[in-house]
């Protein structure tokens, strides 16, 4: 395991070989001494992950393998990022949320509490790469949303809360609260019943 800058990690924590914690920032590039990580209770980190420094996660915290968080992220209680799932930096993840593997989520991301990324899930953050018009701006996505496999989020589109997207969906626009999202480009339909 390989610790760089000053790193806090809480009881129980596993950390399997090989782990990168509190990986530099541009601008620590070549200093030893800066805020590193901090980790709650109870992690679960398994091999190849690495997370950058400025980072600061809750409890019971897990990753699949090769999971890389860059610097300056907010990670609540109880938040799983499966295998090849990449979080670019500056966002903030709820509690209880599942990133499933091979997730994309760009820098300046707002995830609330018990979301659901399915695997593939593509959120964007530049509207016309790779120009810089308009600034980076991710996606936010609401307490208690669902996005399906291989679906893509457009810049700064805002998912509601307990909205769902369908798999493979491109979502253009906003889906407002209680929603289903589904197609190419996304239409925005009735969210189907839950079946007893």
């Amino acid at each position: 395991m390989m610790h760089l800058g000053r790193n806090t990690i809480g009881e129980g924590a596993r950390l399997l070989h090989p782990v990168t914690l509190g990986f530099p920032s541009r601008e620590y590039l070549g200093t030893a001494d800066f805020p590193g990580v901090t980790i709650g209770r109870n992690a679960t980190l398994r091999p190849g992950t690495v997370i950058y420094c400025e980072v600061e996660i809750g409890d019971d915290f897990q990753t699949g393998h090769n999971v890389l968080v860059r610097e300056q992220t907010r990670i609540g209680d109880r938040v799983a990022i499966g295998t090849n799932a990449i979080c670019e930096g500056r966002s903030v993840i709820g509690s209880d949320v599942s990133i499933q593997s091979m997730a994309f989520i760009p820098t300046n991301t707002v995830i609330g509490d018990r979301v659901f990324l399915g695997p593939h899930v593509v959120l964007t953050n530049d509207r016309y790469p790779p120009t810089g018009i308009g600034g980076l701006a991710g996606p936010v996505i609401e307490d208690g949303a669902a996005i399906g496999a291989n679906a893509t989020v457009l810049p700064g589109v805002r998912i509601g809360a307990g909205a769902m997207v369908a798999a493979g969906a491109i979502v253009t626009r906003d889906v407002p609260p209680g929603t289903l999202a589904i197609g190419a480009p996304a239409r925005i339909r009735d969210k189907p019943e839950a079946r007893a």
